[in-house]
């Protein structure tokens, strides 16, 4: 059996793009995040700890995020799902990073699915 806790619509602030003048500025991605975890154990608890924190892993992705400064949506989902994958009980994890370009009408985005389900 696969349990699957999600963190969805997350935004996060940070200086994200290729251009000289996206190194200026901060921009808003937004993280959509599944997770490949146990639940059964929390279920039958209902204990903090035996589940996964979804709100330490939405802490994780908003320092990675910030303190990354990556030049492409692709690389911080790829170290997201690295990070996530090495330091929480996950074994599989889905990253969607949707970065709003509302000057040019539309939203760029990038889904990667990395571990085993």
């Amino acid at each position: 059996m696969t349990d699957t806790v999600s963190i969805r619509d997350l935004f996060v602030s940070t200086v994200i793009g290729v251009h000289d003048w996206e190194r200026q500025i901060e921009q808003t991605l937004v993280f959509s995040v599944d997770m490949a975890a146990d639940a059964a154990k929390a279920a039958a608890t209902d204990d903090l700890a035996d589940t996964l924190d979804y709100a330490a892993v939405a802490q994780t992705i908003r320092t990675m995020v910030r303190d990354g400064k990556y030049r492409l949506i692709e690389t911080a989902a790829e170290r997201v799902a690295e990070r996530l994958l090495a330091g929480y009980p996950v074994r599989w994890v889905r990253v969607e990073v949707v970065k709003p370009l509302p000057g040019e009408g539309y939203s760029a985005a990038v889904v990667i699915e990395r571990g085993s389900r």
